[in-house]
């Protein structure tokens, strides 16, 4: 292999949009034609397919409502799927990257790096699991997180190297500044509240006569999560293809749209993460279901008949609460361009920080994995002190002082 060549490839190969999605989610190694090269991508592309699946298909319908037998089922059809992606997108890869660096690119040599590929796949999606079964939080989404920590002491580096001190401490400040933003933008809720009657509890309650159980809907500002950015980039990645065509490689629309720090291409970019997170959040927020759901459960929300008004009005609080949300997200999405227009980073690595799939990645991983591990901690605290209970109810000492 032409290691001289492999270095040229990749450094004019795919970047901006798809591209550094790709590389984000393998940790950077797409872009350095490591054996992880596609790293958990595939994975995600099926689980998406999978979701997008349950609102077409009446068949993956019925294995979502099977429970957990529907759930394993519904896992292994996503590695069926993974490995099928994976088989199409190997190849791909192969030729448009690292097939002119390579002596001899038989049969041969792309059976076996296709097979390569995908095993290397498999493999993190196996210890992604394994790090949700026996560990803390999401084994896949900490998998990403790590990929996109990885990369940042690199960009740090450069982009102190690149500007005076002063000046770094303000891009850091900055920088501190959007982190905070999309933490509120992730933990952001509007509390719907929900009564429900006495009759539901049980005869001891201490619920006091003719009063209600008071509870709340969390209805989030972004639903979507980043789903609408990786939508959205997938297809801001086509008008590079076609400028690619020999018609078309003199077309100002389509020179405009490739540009990925231009402002059309970002203007385009910013309306379709709104569009997206409209129908992102309208097929995993399901506002018929949780008014049945509350019906059946003999709650409802104060002044609003159950049933269809309720669902009305649910649907009506989620769109009005998605549309600052969805801005606010396309504003993050595109922040990474504006930095680098302004001057305020001095390479495209570390502008890459400031916003985007990589920043949300990190900031709703880190907040899940932290709660998570707080119920966990406080878990094992209420079962010490129920433990501790029962040992001293053993022995005849007094155990009211012990509340949890």
């Amino acid at each position: 292999m032409d290691s001289a060549e492999l270095e040229r490839q990749l450094a004019s190969g795919v970047s901006g949009g798809f591209g550094d999605l790709l590389n984000i989610f393998s940790g950077g190694a797409f872009n350095r034609a490591s054996i992880f090269s596609l790293g958990i991508m595939p994975y995600i592309s099926a689980s998406i397919i999978m979701q997008l699946a349950g609102i077409a298909v009446p068949a993956v319908q019925k294995m979502q409502k099977e429970g957990e037998s529907g759930r394993k089922r519904l896992t292994q059809y996503t590695r069926f799927l993974t490995i099928a992606i994976t088989l199409v997108q190997a190849p791909g890869y192969l030729a448009s990257t690292v097939a002119s660096a390579v002596d001899s690119d038989s049969t041969f040599w792309y059976a076996s790096s296709t097979i390569l590929l995908t095993c290397c796949t498999l493999f993190i999606m196996w210890l992604g699991e394994k790090i949700t079964d026996k560990g803390i939080g999401n084994g896949i989404s900490i998998i990403i997180m790590i990929g996109i920590i990885a990369g940042l002491p690199q960009a740090l580096i450069q982009e102190f190297s690149a500007s005076n001190f002063y000046f770094f401490l303000v891009e850091i400040a900055l920088l501190f500044i959007v982190i905070m933003a999309s933490v509120a933008l992730v933990q952001a809720v509007r509390r719907v509240p929900v009564h429900f009657a006495k009759s539901n509890f049980a005869a001891g309650s201490a619920l006091p006569k003719g009063e209600q159980a008071r509870s709340f809907i969390p209805l989030k500002v972004n639903s979507s999560g980043v789903m609408p950015i990786i939508f959205a980039q997938a297809l801001m990645f086509v008008p590079l293809y076609l400028g690619q065509l020999d018609s078309l490689q003199n077309s100002s629309v389509v020179a405009a749209l490739s540009d990925f720090n231009g402002v059309w291409y970002n203007i385009l970019f910013a309306i379709m993460i709104i569009l997206f997170t409209y129908f992102y959040t309208a097929i995993t927020v399901n506002v018929n279901q949780i008014s049945d759901d509350m019906k059946r459960n003999g709650s409802f929300v104060p002044g609003i008949k159950p049933g269809r008004p309720t669902a009305e009005y649910l649907d009506e609080i989620l769109s009005r609460i998605t549309l600052p949300g969805s801005v606010f997200l396309a504003l993050i999405a595109v922040l990474p361009a504006i930095v680098m227009a302004l001057g305020l980073a001095k390479n495209q690595n570390f502008a890459l920080f400031f916003g985007g799939t990589s920043l949300l990645i990190m900031v709703g991983v880190v907040l899940d994995t932290l709660q998570q591990i707080e119920s966990h901690l406080l878990s094992r605290h209420y079962d010490g002190l129920m433990q501790s209970g029962s040992l001293k109810g053993r022995t005849g000492m007094p155990v009211s002082g012990i509340t949890g």
